[in-house]
Parts: C-alpha cells; sequence; structure tokens
C-alpha cells in the first residue's frame, strides 16, 4: 500500500510539474537585458547582456528558462579592445555555422565596436567558438545593438550608431554583408530620432554621456511580402523607453533610405497601469509548431529604474493587423499567467 501511495504522489507530481510547464508568468529571469531567442532543431537557445562574457540557455519550453541548463561560451581575453561591455549578443545559424554576433569595448563607451564568434558544432552548447574579428563598415564609427537578417538571397546586417566620433544621436544602419563576418557596401542611415516619443532622455551637452536622441535595438520581422524594422526609441534610462516601427516591402532595395517608412507613433510602450516600464530591446521567434508569433523584450517592475539589472526578460504572443503588421498590444503585468508557446 505505501509503494502504491508512493508511486501515486509521484505521478501527480509529475502530472504537477507537467501541467506548469504548460504556463508561465513574466519576467521569465529575475534579471537580463537585450534578450535574444532563436529556435532550432527542436530547441530554443536564449541569451543576453552579461557585460563580462556571452552565455547560452538551451531548452525544449521557454516556459522552463529559469530551470534551463545555461553555459558560458564564450569570455573575452583581457587587455583587448573587446574585453568589457559585452552588449546585446545574438545568436544565427548561417550556412550551417552558428554566429554570435555582439557589441564590446575595452571600457571606453567610445570604443564600442561589433564583433562575432563562429561554431561549426550542430549544437551551439558544443564545440568551439573562433573569434572572427570585429564587423564593421569602412567609417569604422560607433556601433552597438547588431542583429542580422536574409531577404532575397542576401544577406544584411543592422545596427545602432553614430554619425561621427561624438556621443549625440543615435542612429540606425543597414549594409550587406559579404558574409557573416564580412561587411560588402557602404553603410546606410534608415532611421533618426524623428517624432517627440524618440526623443524622451536628453541629457544635457554637460553630462556624460551627452546623450540627446536615441533609436537601437534594431530587429527585422517578416510577414509575407513585407518586412517591418523594430527598434527601440529614446533612453534606456527613462520610462518613455518604448518600440518604433519601419516597414518596407521584400521586393525594394533595403539600402536605400527612402524605401523604409517610419510610423508615426511607438507600437509597444509602457503600460502604467499593468506596473510595466521602459519596454524594448526585443526579439522575435515563433512556436516549436511554427503557428504562433512571440515578442520577448526586457522592462523594469516600477518607475525610474533605469539601464540597470532590474531590467528583467518578458515574453507575449502578438497577432497581425488587417494591413499586415504586427500588433503587439500591451506589456502583460508581472505574476499573470499565459500559456506557453505552443509545441
Amino acid at each position: 500500500m505505501k509503494k502504491f501511495i508512493n508511486i501515486l504522489l509521484a505521478v501527480l507530481a509529475f502530472n504537477s510539474a507537467s501541467a506548469q510547464q504548460k504556463t508561465f508568468a513574466n519576467p521569465l529571469l529575475l534579471s537580463g537585458a537585450d534578450p535574444w531567442v532563436i529556435y532550432h532543431a527542436g530547441y530554443y537557445y536564449y541569451t543576453n547582456s552579461m557585460g563580462s562574457k556571452l552565455i547560452l540557455y538551451k531548452t525544449k519550453n521557454m516556459a522552463d528558462l529559469k530551470s534551463a541548463p545555461n553555459k558560458t561560451i564564450w569570455t573575452p581575453p583581457a587587455g583587448t579592445m573587446y574585453s568589457k561591455e559585452l552588449w546585446a549578443p545574438e545568436l544565427h545559424f548561417i550556412n550551417h555555422k552558428w554566429y554570435m554576433y555582439f557589441a564590446a569595448d575595452d571600457g571606453d563607451n567610445d570604443h564600442h565596436r561589433i564583433y562575432v564568434l563562429e561554431n561549426p558544432s550542430a549544437d551551439p552548447m558544443q564545440g568551439d567558438w573562433t573569434f572572427k574579428g570585429k564587423v564593421g563598415d569602412e567609417t569604422n564609427k560607433w556601433a552597438i545593438d547588431v542583429s542580422v537578417f536574409e531577404n532575397k538571397g542576401k544577406l544584411y546586417m543592422i545596427w545602432a550608431g553614430w554619425e561621427g566620433d561624438k556621443n549625440g544621436e543615435q542612429d540606425i544602419y543597414i549594409a550587406e554583408l559579404k558574409n557573416p563576418w564580412t561587411i560588402g557596401s557602404k553603410r546606410v542611415k534608415i532611421s533618426s530620432p524623428k517624432y517627440d516619443w524618440e526623443k524622451y532622455g536628453d541629457l544635457g551637452e554637460k553630462s556624460n554621456p551627452p546623450h540627446v536622441n536615441v533609436n537601437e535595438g534594431p530587429e527585422v520581422l517578416k510577414h509575407g511580402n513585407k518586412l517591418f524594422l523594430i527598434y527601440s526609441a529614446s533612453g534606456c534610462w527613462t520610462d518613455y523607453y518604448a518600440l518604433g516601427m519601419l516597414s518596407t516591402s521584400a521586393d525594394k532595395n533595403l539600402l536605400d533610405s527612402t524605401s523604409w517608412a517610419k510610423s508615426e507613433t511607438p507600437v509597444f510602450k509602457q503600460s502604467i497601469t499593468n506596473k510595466v516600464y521602459a519596454p524594448g530591446h526585443n526579439s522575435f521567434f515563433k512556436s516549436a509548431d511554427g503557428k504562433q508569433d512571440w515578442i520577448i523584450y526586457h522592462a523594469n517592475s516600477q518607475p525610474g529604474q533605469g539601464c540597470g539589472k532590474d531590467r528583467s526578460p518578458r515574453m507575449q504572443q502578438f497577432t497581425w493587423n488587417k494591413d499586415g503588421s504586427p500588433n503587439f498590444g500591451v506589456p502583460v503585468k508581472e505574476g499573470m499567467y499565459l500559456n506557453a508557446p505552443s509545441e
């Protein structure tokens, strides 16, 4: 009888655990800025900014991220131009190899540039990561928040950068890649802060750093024959950090700035009602069965928490408007249980 009871309790515990895995509540982790997710060969791979190293999580269920195995895949050598302030890493699978893009510097923010690692292993948690070097255009200007995407057989890189050498404004640039670690065209500026909602956070010229206006964190979302570039606007140190959108056709010349149209209003912003502040720096992924579209982003739980470790990753499903554009809705409140991505 006692053995039967123990078996019954084990079965109930297993069923309970399975049921819990079907739902989740934000935040996914207590801390984690600039979250990135890619689904490949039955697993989700997740990373976020760690500052001093690059990490990966691997899980079959994003609702289980907190308990998922994770690994430091690379720690930069000391004393280089890419030893410190590793920001916004992204993992991409290109031509049967893994590439991890990130921004880094030597401790001086003015020296931030984009770098990439390569791994030929089928599983990015295994194998060796090779440092391929800096990925930059001929101007060699300040650059962060890199992402890459394919369109019509061509590979493109997008990032946030400076027009000159002073930290006065962050713009969005695009260039074509010759290969995953080499830019093969001139950079083209496709977005600058234009509307008032993109300009919160002017710290003044006497402040350090003297941020004025910010467009950063670009990510491309494809739907049908349309491309949507979702970016973060305003200072991340403000509660008004929000997502904006550029749109174009997949058939247009993506290196022509006039091909991109900017939406006049943000497409995702803080919800005082739900107590979600400064939502931004997102990425996108599909559910395992390919039927659902998800956005993952970081946000703060209280006003005034700024750009520090209080930022935590959250995710929610989104839908599409009749005109084919994404509808991200409103950031859901913490502790509200949602169904996990479909399997």
